[in-house]
């Protein structure tokens, strides 16, 4: 069955963008450090990217995210060569959408977990906004939480959460500890 993931990379001082996002800098100034462990030297923190890429079936993002990336995703979207179809939380379409592409829009976080879930089949969606996942958070919608940790502090720019709505716990069920990042999976503790 799938499982909703909010899998993000992050600074020790929980940032996940730094200081001066712009369209030529979507992570913000030097703020591509926090993908280094995805492509490094490290065989550790690459197994951990191919696992993520290998079982995730859909990907849900914010427009803003969208409008930052797509110069460098382009019609394939964030999977790459892999071309994972990717739902985009948005108020409108953009006029910017490549032929050919894998995205779909839809209005609310709740509806993109519903389009994802009916693409992606046995695999996982994968969320990979801050704000998107923190609503998905507060909604209980998210079944496990996947943080990259890498060791830098950021000092400012996007926090992963401001906000959850109340305690949520987790239950620690995956630890890597490699050379640029040490990668935490969480199981969501639902409420009834």
């Amino acid at each position: 069955m799938s499982a909703v993931r909010f899998e993000i990379s992050m600074s020790l001082d929980g940032y996940v963008t730094a200081s001066g996002v712009r369209p030529d800098e979507p992570m913000g100034d030097g703020g591509q450090v926090l993908h280094e462990w995805a492509f490094g030297d490290d065989e550790r923190g690459r197994d951990v990217h191919a696992d993520s890429q290998d079982t995730v079936g859909a990907s849900i993002a914010g427009r803003r995210t969208y409008d930052l990336s797509i110069p460098w995703w382009g019609a394939n979207g964030p999977g790459f060569e892999a071309r994972t179809p990717t739902i985009i939380v948005s108020h409108s379409e953009p006029q910017n959408v490549p032929d050919g592409g894998v995205y779909t829009f839809v209005r609310s976080p709740e509806e993109a977990v519903a389009a994802a879930k009916a693409i992606a089949g046995e695999k996982d969606v994968d969320v990979f906004s801050a704000s998107i996942g923190g609503q998905l958070l507060r909604a209980g919608l998210v079944d496990e939480v996947r943080i990259h940790l890498v060791p830098v502090l950021l000092g400012s720019g996007t926090r992963l959460l401001d906000d959850t709505g109340g305690h949520i716990r987790l239950v620690p069920t995956s630890v890597v500890e490699e050379s640029k990042a040490i990668h935490l999976r969480y199981t969501v503790v639902k409420t009834s």
